[in-house]
């Protein structure tokens, strides 16, 4: 998320009532989490696990809960509670704000679009040229839609990430600050959810085409002329890269990478990263071949067991 102008790392630290530790004039343009964070980004850390990792990230202002030596290049902000101080940094860099209407005065709506009865379009969402918004389509503030982009009725752009932190008492939501932005030439299927980003963008690229039912999580990367089939369900924090196919009911887990050009099969699922220019099926999906030589071994397993009973080894 990029702020409006460049902020001193002491007005975020009055922001969020924090102590300084290091040089307060250092510039901060914008905040992020840690696996997308960038120079001039303020990231946070609550957990020793992620302390190296965090303060020799590329972030330039780093809100943390815990005294400690400050590496070159950065600001540190101290605060007994990281996580609540950058929601409240969320919360005031992009707040949610109320639409009265069903198509917002503050959206910018593209020459040649239509939008059908029923559909909202929320706050200073963009909507580029020729596009078919249908009815009963929502969406959400902020997002940016490129030209001649075909949306379903029902669909959802923009709900907020699934992202929770656990407590003593319960969860604690992690605010979604980011946006959706569907490239030129991409259809969203009727009753499909695509959820922002948390700091940053969930995108999906030009000329990708998606079927109904289909869930994209916060902050996923889908590239160019993807195709994804019906019921299928991408977590959050993924890329798939240009050019792959997911037929109908495909499960990818989050933190994963689909290479350029790969093919997963109907129903097949996956938690781990799989390489392009190749099919998979199966779960855990497997290349295609070695899925079918499982297979043909299965069916061999009961006249395996068999004579192996008959000769006494089982």
């Amino acid at each position: 998320m990029d702020f409006p102008r460049p902020f001193q790392a002491g007005e975020i630290a009055a922001l969020i009532k924090g102590e300084i530790i290091g040089n307060p004039e250092r510039q901060a343009t914008g905040l992020n989490e840690l696996h997308i964070v960038r120079h001039g980004d303020v990231s946070f850390v609550d957990h020793k696990k992620y302390f190296k990792k965090t303060l020799y990230s590329d972030a330039s202002v780093i809100i943390i809960n815990q005294e400690t030596e400050v590496p070159e290049g950065k600001t540190l902000i101290l605060h007994k509670a990281p996580f609540d101080a950058f929601m409240q940094l969320i919360n005031h860099f992009r707040p949610f704000t109320v639409a009265g209407n069903l198509i917002s005065p503050s959206a910018k709506i593209g020459a040649g679009t239509i939008i059908q009865p029923g559909a909202f379009i929320g706050n200073d969402v963009i909507i580029g040229k020729d596009c078919l918004i249908h009815a009963n389509t929502s969406i959400y503030n902020n997002c940016v839609i490129g030209d001649r982009v075909v949306i379903h009725s029902n669909a959802v752009i923009g709900a907020d990430g699934y992202y929770f932190q656990r407590r003593d008492h319960g969860y604690i939501k992690f605010q979604s600050g980011g946006r959706v932005v569907l490239e030129d030439d991409v259809e969203i299927g009727a009753l499909c959810s695509i959820d922002k980003g948390v700091t940053s963008d969930t995108l999906v690229g030009k000329g990708t085409k998606m079927d109904n039912h289909c869930q994209v999580g916060h902050d996923t990367i889908i590239g160019k002329n993807c195709l994804i089939g019906a019921y299928s369900a991408i977590a959050g924090v993924t890329k798939i890269e240009d050019d792959v196919i997911l037929w109908a009911r495909v499960s990818i887990a989050k933190d994963l990478i689909i290479g350029k050009g790969a093919i997963l099969l109907a129903t097949a699922g996956t938690e781990k990263s799989l390489e392009g220019d190749k099919v998979y099926m199966g779960i855990p999906a497997v290349e295609v071949r070695q899925y079918w030589r499982q297979s043909s071994s299965l069916k061999d397993l009961p006249d395996l067991i068999k004579k192996l009973r008959a000769d006494g080894h089982i």
